[in-house]
């Protein structure tokens, strides 16, 4: 079972990206558009729980399975769309995780929800604040119960989302 644990921001985090980020490009090669620092771990001060999540934006999302076996060489589990049309997600780490990684194609507009709350809260460090402390409170009380957690924060969340597009859109 998983242990939900929710810490203090670590610089770690963002060289822990530029290390990885340089594995995925090694991989995909020119398949790969951009490369993003993305959920809590990107935000400078706001604690989170201490897995990267990284997305890539590829010219074509329908090649992505062609580097499965790659990914796998590297630690990473493929899980197709995982409940979103259009990603493929990999995590690595199994029940000790460190990463996630959330391919789109070019033109998603998942692309802009996910870059747009995390500038959001970059800019915004009285609502990172805020996430941060329920997310630390959330992990406390619900230490070995991952659906509970995301439960309790996805009100807030959606809150800032729904925020963070508007803000993004201006």
């Amino acid at each position: 079972m998983r242990k939900v644990e929710v810490v203090p921001f670590s610089e770690g985090w963002v060289l822990g990206f530029e290390k990885e980020a340089a594995k995925l490009l090694e991989i995909f090669g020119a398949e790969i558009l951009e490369i993003h620092h993305i959920g809590s771990t990107s935000v400078h001060g706001l604690s989170a729980k201490p897995i990267i999540d990284i997305m890539p934006v590829v010219k074509d999302i329908s090649q992505v399975g062609r580097y499965n076996n790659s990914m796998a060489t590297i630690g990473y589990e493929a899980k197709g769309e995982n409940g979103i049309r259009g990603r493929r997600y990999f995590q690595k780490g199994g029940n000790e995780r460190t990463h996630h990684v959330h391919i789109y194609g070019e033109g998603s507009l998942e692309i802009d929800r996910h870059l747009a709350f995390r500038n959001f809260l970059r800019v915004h460090p009285e609502r990172s604040r805020v996430y941060g402390e329920l997310k630390e409170k959330l992990s406390m009380r619900f230490p070995y119960d991952i659906e509970s957690y995301i439960k309790g924060k996805e009100q807030l969340a959606s809150e800032i989302e729904r925020e963070a597009i508007v803000w993004y859109r201006k």
